[in-house]
Protein backbone atom coordinates (compact mmCIF):
# COMPACT_ATOMS: atom_id res chain seq x y z
CA UNK A 1 0.00 0.00 0.00
CA UNK A 2 1.14 3.84 -0.92
CA UNK A 3 1.19 5.72 1.99
CA UNK A 4 3.80 8.29 0.54
CA UNK A 5 0.58 10.95 0.06
CA UNK A 6 -0.91 10.10 3.38
CA UNK A 7 -1.22 13.16 6.25
CA UNK A 8 1.56 12.48 8.87
CA UNK A 9 2.42 14.70 11.95
CA UNK A 10 6.27 14.45 13.05
CA UNK A 11 7.41 15.95 16.23
CA UNK A 12 10.39 15.71 17.49
CA UNK A 13 12.72 17.13 20.59
CA UNK A 14 15.24 20.22 19.47
CA UNK A 15 17.16 22.27 21.70
CA UNK A 16 17.10 26.55 21.77
CA UNK A 17 19.94 26.74 19.73
CA UNK A 18 19.13 23.94 17.31
CA UNK A 19 15.80 25.94 16.91
CA UNK A 20 17.33 29.12 15.83
CA UNK A 21 19.52 27.61 13.32
CA UNK A 22 16.40 25.30 12.18
CA UNK A 23 14.32 28.20 11.63
CA UNK A 24 17.51 30.42 9.94
CA UNK A 25 17.76 34.34 9.79
CA UNK A 26 14.64 35.66 9.38
CA UNK A 27 13.08 32.64 9.02
CA UNK A 28 14.96 32.34 5.63
CA UNK A 29 15.71 28.36 6.78
CA UNK A 30 12.25 27.07 7.49
CA UNK A 31 10.76 29.24 4.74
CA UNK A 32 12.82 27.08 1.98
CA UNK A 33 12.46 23.98 3.80
CA UNK A 34 8.26 24.83 3.33
CA UNK A 35 8.58 26.07 -0.49
CA UNK A 36 10.79 22.85 -1.05
CA UNK A 37 8.71 20.22 0.73
CA UNK A 38 5.38 21.51 0.80
CA UNK A 39 5.18 21.00 4.43
CA UNK A 40 3.91 23.25 7.28
CA UNK A 41 6.33 23.70 9.95
CA UNK A 42 7.06 25.06 12.92
CA UNK A 43 9.03 25.69 16.23
CA UNK A 44 7.35 26.33 19.84
CA UNK A 45 7.75 29.41 21.56
CA UNK A 46 11.13 30.06 23.48
CA UNK A 47 10.29 29.99 27.23
CA UNK A 48 12.82 31.63 29.37
CA UNK A 49 14.50 28.56 31.88
CA UNK A 50 13.28 25.71 29.05
CA UNK A 51 16.02 24.48 27.10
CA UNK A 52 13.82 22.16 25.01
CA UNK A 53 11.52 23.19 22.15
CA UNK A 54 9.39 20.87 19.61
CA UNK A 55 9.91 20.99 15.95
CA UNK A 56 6.66 20.17 14.17
CA UNK A 57 6.21 19.10 10.78
CA UNK A 58 3.02 18.28 9.01
CA UNK A 59 2.38 16.82 5.24
CA UNK A 60 2.79 13.98 2.79
CA UNK A 61 5.02 11.40 4.45
CA UNK A 62 7.34 11.99 1.25
CA UNK A 63 7.56 15.35 2.20
CA UNK A 64 7.43 14.96 6.13
CA UNK A 65 10.59 12.62 5.25
CA UNK A 66 12.44 14.90 3.52
CA UNK A 67 11.89 18.11 5.07
CA UNK A 68 13.74 16.31 8.63
CA UNK A 69 16.42 15.31 6.05
CA UNK A 70 17.02 18.54 5.21
CA UNK A 71 16.56 19.53 8.77
CA UNK A 72 19.67 17.39 9.37
CA UNK A 73 21.68 18.74 6.47
CA UNK A 74 21.01 22.41 8.26
CA UNK A 75 22.27 21.11 11.79
CA UNK A 76 25.18 19.65 9.89
CA UNK A 77 26.42 22.90 8.08
CA UNK A 78 25.99 24.82 10.85
CA UNK A 79 27.37 22.92 13.64
CA UNK A 80 26.12 24.65 17.39
CA UNK A 81 29.43 22.98 19.46
CA UNK A 82 32.76 24.54 18.31
CA UNK A 83 34.01 20.81 19.11
CA UNK A 84 33.79 18.62 16.31
CA UNK A 85 32.67 15.86 18.88
CA UNK A 86 29.34 16.37 20.69
CA UNK A 87 27.66 13.70 22.28
CA UNK A 88 24.85 15.83 24.32
CA UNK A 89 23.43 18.06 21.49
CA UNK A 90 21.70 16.91 17.82
CA UNK A 91 24.76 18.39 15.55
CA UNK A 92 26.94 16.26 13.82
CA UNK A 93 30.00 14.53 15.02
CA UNK A 94 31.86 15.20 11.57
CA UNK A 95 31.43 18.93 11.02
CA UNK A 96 32.84 19.01 7.72
CA UNK A 97 29.85 18.83 4.61
CA UNK A 98 30.89 15.06 3.58
CA UNK A 99 28.03 12.86 2.84
CA UNK A 100 29.31 10.63 6.19
CA UNK A 101 28.80 13.25 8.20
CA UNK A 102 26.35 12.05 10.90
CA UNK A 103 23.08 14.07 12.33
CA UNK A 104 21.09 12.94 15.31
CA UNK A 105 16.73 14.00 15.35
CA UNK A 106 15.32 13.24 18.30
CA UNK A 107 11.45 12.53 17.31
CA UNK A 108 8.51 12.74 19.92
CA UNK A 109 6.27 9.11 19.61
CA UNK A 110 3.25 7.82 21.22
CA UNK A 111 3.77 5.41 23.43
CA UNK A 112 0.65 3.84 22.29
CA UNK A 113 2.54 4.07 19.16
CA UNK A 114 6.02 1.97 19.93
CA UNK A 115 5.09 -1.25 19.49
CA UNK A 116 4.54 -0.31 16.16
CA UNK A 117 7.47 1.59 15.47
CA UNK A 118 9.66 -1.57 17.49
CA UNK A 119 8.33 -4.43 16.13
CA UNK A 120 7.36 -8.07 17.44
CA UNK A 121 11.04 -8.35 19.53
CA UNK A 122 12.02 -5.24 18.04
CA UNK A 123 11.85 -6.81 14.12
CA UNK A 124 10.56 -3.51 13.18
CA UNK A 125 12.79 -1.30 14.75
CA UNK A 126 15.93 -3.51 13.45
CA UNK A 127 14.56 -3.93 9.37
CA UNK A 128 14.40 -0.06 9.91
CA UNK A 129 17.93 0.51 10.69
CA UNK A 130 19.36 -2.29 8.85
CA UNK A 131 17.36 -0.62 5.33
CA UNK A 132 18.04 2.76 5.67
CA UNK A 133 21.97 2.80 7.90
CA UNK A 134 20.81 4.94 10.97
CA UNK A 135 21.08 3.68 14.65
CA UNK A 136 18.12 4.35 16.55
CA UNK A 137 17.54 4.49 20.34
CA UNK A 138 14.16 4.42 21.94
CA UNK A 139 13.90 5.94 25.16
CA UNK A 140 12.59 3.65 28.35
CA UNK A 141 10.60 6.02 29.91
CA UNK A 142 7.85 8.89 29.51
CA UNK A 143 8.50 12.27 28.58
CA UNK A 144 7.18 14.40 31.42
CA UNK A 145 3.43 15.15 31.98
CA UNK A 146 3.02 13.23 28.49
CA UNK A 147 2.48 9.96 26.55
CA UNK A 148 5.28 10.58 24.52
CA UNK A 149 8.82 8.82 24.17
CA UNK A 150 11.91 10.03 22.35
CA UNK A 151 12.85 8.20 19.76
CA UNK A 152 16.65 9.11 18.71
CA UNK A 153 17.40 8.23 14.85
CA UNK A 154 21.50 8.57 14.18
CA UNK A 155 22.40 8.50 10.87
CA UNK A 156 23.82 10.57 7.42
CA UNK A 157 20.94 13.00 5.78
CA UNK A 158 20.48 10.29 3.48
CA UNK A 159 19.72 7.17 5.76
CA UNK A 160 17.93 9.78 8.55
CA UNK A 161 15.49 10.33 5.01
CA UNK A 162 15.00 6.61 4.72
CA UNK A 163 14.28 5.50 8.34
CA UNK A 164 12.19 8.48 8.62
CA UNK A 165 10.09 7.29 5.37
CA UNK A 166 9.52 3.93 7.25
CA UNK A 167 8.89 5.06 10.57
CA UNK A 168 6.12 7.07 8.83
CA UNK A 169 4.54 4.11 6.91
CA UNK A 170 4.28 2.81 10.45
CA UNK A 171 2.94 5.61 12.00
CA UNK A 172 0.09 5.88 9.27
CA UNK A 173 -0.65 2.42 9.02
CA UNK A 174 -1.53 1.97 12.80
CA UNK A 175 -2.95 5.63 13.85
CA UNK A 176 -5.79 4.90 15.16
CA UNK A 177 -3.55 3.97 18.26
CA UNK A 178 -2.34 7.52 18.77
CA UNK A 179 -5.21 8.47 19.87
CA UNK A 180 -5.34 9.75 23.52
CA UNK A 181 -2.08 11.16 23.66
CA UNK A 182 -0.96 13.61 26.07
CA UNK A 183 1.83 15.90 23.92
CA UNK A 184 4.56 16.48 25.41
CA UNK A 185 4.77 20.05 26.39
CA UNK A 186 8.21 22.08 27.79
CA UNK A 187 6.48 24.61 29.10
CA UNK A 188 4.39 22.62 31.08
CA UNK A 189 6.56 20.76 32.95
CA UNK A 190 8.10 23.26 35.61
CA UNK A 191 4.01 23.40 37.05
CA UNK A 192 3.22 21.05 39.75
CA UNK A 193 0.18 19.32 39.53
CA UNK A 194 -1.43 21.49 43.06
CA UNK A 195 -4.65 22.38 41.23
CA UNK A 196 -5.66 18.64 41.70
CA UNK A 197 -7.05 19.06 45.52
CA UNK A 198 -8.84 21.86 44.80
CA UNK A 199 -10.05 20.41 41.55
CA UNK A 200 -11.07 17.32 43.51
CA UNK A 201 -12.79 19.43 46.64
CA UNK A 202 -14.39 21.41 43.96
CA UNK A 203 -15.46 18.29 42.30
CA UNK A 204 -17.08 16.52 46.26
CA UNK A 205 -19.46 19.99 46.52
CA UNK A 206 -20.48 19.47 42.85
CA UNK A 207 -21.15 16.12 43.56
CA UNK A 208 -22.93 16.76 46.64
CA UNK A 209 -25.22 19.69 44.45
CA UNK A 210 -25.83 16.77 41.69
CA UNK A 211 -27.71 14.19 44.09
CA UNK A 212 -31.33 13.65 42.51
CA UNK A 213 -33.44 13.05 45.32
CA UNK A 214 -36.26 10.42 44.18
CA UNK A 215 -38.12 10.51 47.77
CA UNK A 216 -37.75 11.07 51.23
CA UNK A 217 -37.23 7.02 51.89
CA UNK A 218 -40.58 6.20 53.25
CA UNK A 219 -41.94 5.98 49.31
CA UNK A 220 -39.95 3.60 48.84
CA UNK A 221 -39.57 -0.14 50.78
CA UNK A 222 -35.66 -0.28 50.19
CA UNK A 223 -32.78 1.91 50.26
CA UNK A 224 -31.16 -0.11 47.70
CA UNK A 225 -33.37 0.69 45.15
CA UNK A 226 -33.32 4.77 46.10
CA UNK A 227 -29.33 3.90 45.99
CA UNK A 228 -29.73 2.41 42.61
CA UNK A 229 -32.13 4.63 41.03
CA UNK A 230 -30.00 7.97 42.14
CA UNK A 231 -26.87 6.20 41.03
CA UNK A 232 -28.36 5.75 37.18
CA UNK A 233 -30.20 8.71 37.49
CA UNK A 234 -26.26 10.68 38.02
CA UNK A 235 -24.66 8.51 35.57
CA UNK A 236 -26.91 9.69 33.10
CA UNK A 237 -26.62 13.37 34.03
CA UNK A 238 -22.72 12.72 33.66
CA UNK A 239 -22.95 11.00 30.44
CA UNK A 240 -25.05 13.83 29.56
CA UNK A 241 -22.85 16.39 29.95
CA UNK A 242 -21.40 18.45 26.85
CA UNK A 243 -18.01 18.18 28.07
CA UNK A 244 -17.60 14.41 28.96
CA UNK A 245 -15.26 12.15 26.70
CA UNK A 246 -14.87 9.14 26.41
CA UNK A 247 -11.41 7.52 25.86
CA UNK A 248 -10.25 3.84 24.51
CA UNK A 249 -6.76 2.70 25.94
CA UNK A 250 -5.19 -0.92 25.75
CA UNK A 251 -3.45 -2.26 28.69
CA UNK A 252 -1.43 -5.50 28.77
CA UNK A 253 -3.17 -8.18 30.52
CA UNK A 254 -0.19 -8.96 32.72
CA UNK A 255 0.30 -5.13 33.40
CA UNK A 256 -3.55 -4.73 34.31
CA UNK A 257 -2.89 -6.01 38.35
CA UNK A 258 -0.27 -3.32 39.10
CA UNK A 259 -2.96 -0.64 37.80
CA UNK A 260 -5.93 -1.98 39.55
CA UNK A 261 -3.80 -2.52 42.67
CA UNK A 262 -4.52 -4.65 45.91
CA UNK A 263 -8.03 -4.38 46.47
CA UNK A 264 -8.32 -1.40 44.05
CA UNK A 265 -6.34 0.59 45.29
CA UNK A 266 -4.47 2.39 42.88
CA UNK A 267 -7.31 2.69 40.23
CA UNK A 268 -9.33 3.95 42.92
CA UNK A 269 -6.14 6.40 43.36
CA UNK A 270 -5.75 7.15 39.52
CA UNK A 271 -10.21 7.96 39.85
CA UNK A 272 -9.87 10.57 43.26
CA UNK A 273 -7.01 12.25 41.75
CA UNK A 274 -8.01 12.86 37.79
CA UNK A 275 -11.64 12.92 38.72
CA UNK A 276 -11.95 11.04 35.78
CA UNK A 277 -14.48 7.74 35.24
CA UNK A 278 -12.57 4.33 34.74
CA UNK A 279 -13.85 0.90 33.59
CA UNK A 280 -11.87 -1.83 33.18
CA UNK A 281 -13.11 -4.81 30.82
CA UNK A 282 -13.15 -8.12 32.31
CA UNK A 283 -11.42 -10.16 29.03
CA UNK A 284 -8.95 -8.91 26.53
CA UNK A 285 -10.54 -7.07 23.35
CA UNK A 286 -8.78 -9.44 20.86
CA UNK A 287 -5.74 -11.85 20.39
CA UNK A 288 -3.51 -9.30 21.60
CA UNK A 289 -4.42 -10.80 24.97
CA UNK A 290 -4.67 -6.60 26.01
CA UNK A 291 -7.35 -5.06 27.95
CA UNK A 292 -9.34 -2.28 27.47
CA UNK A 293 -9.51 1.01 29.96
CA UNK A 294 -12.53 3.19 29.62
CA UNK A 295 -12.35 6.49 30.79
CA UNK A 296 -14.90 8.92 30.71
CA UNK A 297 -14.45 12.36 32.01
CA UNK A 298 -13.42 16.32 30.79
CA UNK A 299 -10.75 16.63 28.72
CA UNK A 300 -8.42 17.87 31.45
CA UNK A 301 -9.75 14.94 33.88
CA UNK A 302 -9.23 12.34 31.17
CA UNK A 303 -5.84 13.66 30.93
CA UNK A 304 -4.54 13.62 34.25
CA UNK A 305 -5.85 9.96 33.88
CA UNK A 306 -4.06 8.98 30.84
CA UNK A 307 -0.88 10.55 32.93
CA UNK A 308 -1.14 8.78 36.27
CA UNK A 309 -1.77 5.50 34.36
CA UNK A 310 0.91 5.55 32.23
CA UNK A 311 3.05 7.02 35.01
CA UNK A 312 1.90 3.76 37.13
CA UNK A 313 2.79 1.62 33.79
CA UNK A 314 6.37 3.23 33.29
CA UNK A 315 7.07 2.09 37.11
CA UNK A 316 5.83 -1.10 37.05
CA UNK A 317 8.33 -2.07 33.90
CA UNK A 318 11.20 -0.20 35.60
CA UNK A 319 10.29 -2.43 38.77
CA UNK A 320 10.31 -5.92 36.79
Amino acid sequence: ENHDDSGLTLRALVSTKEAGVIIGKGGKNVAEMRDTTGVKAGVSKVVQGVHDRVLTVSGTLEGVSKAYSLIAQTLLDNPISPLPTTTSSTTSSITNNNSNAVATIRLLISHNLMGTVIGRQGAKIKHIQDTSGVRMIASKTLLPQSTERVVEVRGTVDAIHKAILEIGRCLIEDKERAYGTILYNPTKVNTNINGLNDHRIQQQQQQQQNVIRTGNGSDFSSHDFERQQQHQQQQQAFLNDPNVRTQNISIPSDMVGCIIGKGGSKISEIRRLSGSRISIAKVPHDESGERMFTIQGTPEANERALYLLYGQLENEKERR
